[in-house]
Formats: structure tokens, sequence, C-alpha cells
């Protein structure tokens, strides 16, 4: 769930017994404490708010995560699809690009 508190309960309410459910955003605002006996009377699910820093907290992770994304892209397991690219000059312009409506990824 990118979203947050708005849509918490519901994504919560989508997973089977012994899910898992990811929160790694909260464009609505941040979810409310969570009882977690409300993930047991759910069916003993797992809720996780995962952190990149808490990932590559060393250096030695962080090449091991980065090692393990190069290599998928020169194996071609993951494409990379690049729309077009900017000259620093025009980083306005791409910044502008990311909003909405238009809301590339970057």
């Amino acid at each position: 769930d990118s979203v947050g508190k708005d849509t918490f309960e519901k994504s919560l309410g989508c997973l089977a017994r012994r899910g898992m459910m990811v929160l790694y955003g909260q464009s609505s605002g941040p979810v409310p404490p969570v009882d977690p006996q409300v993930l047991n009377a759910k069916g003993s699910l797992f809720l996780t708010r995962p952190t990149l820093h808490h990932h590559i907290h060393t250096r030695e992770e962080l090449l091991a995560r980065a090692g393990d994304v190069l290599s998928w892209v020169r194996s071609g397991a993951l494409r990379l699809r690049i729309d077009r690219d900017f000259p620093l000059a025009h980083a306005a312009d791409a910044h502008r690009l990311s909003q909405p409506p238009e809301g590339g990824k970057f």
C-alpha cells in the first residue's frame, strides 16, 4: 500500500489468511497506530513498513543490493524503459513532467 491512511483498512481487508501487507508510502497521510490483535483476528496477518535505509545501512549492504539490481539489468531480467532524457540545464522541465497530470517515474 503506497497510499497510507485512506486505503489502509481496505488494503488490510484484501489479505488472505497469513497474508502480508507492505506499507511503502503515505501519500494520504500516515496510518494511525495498529492494534496487533487486529492482525490476529483477520487471520494471523503480517504487516511491515520497510525503509530503504534499513536495507542499505552499511556500504557492504548497499553494494550487494546495487550489484543485484545491476546484474538483473545486464541479464535482461530487469528492463529499463527510458522515455527521454534531459540535459542538466533542463532539470526543471524534467521535474515538471514528474508532477500530475503527466506524473512519470524517475
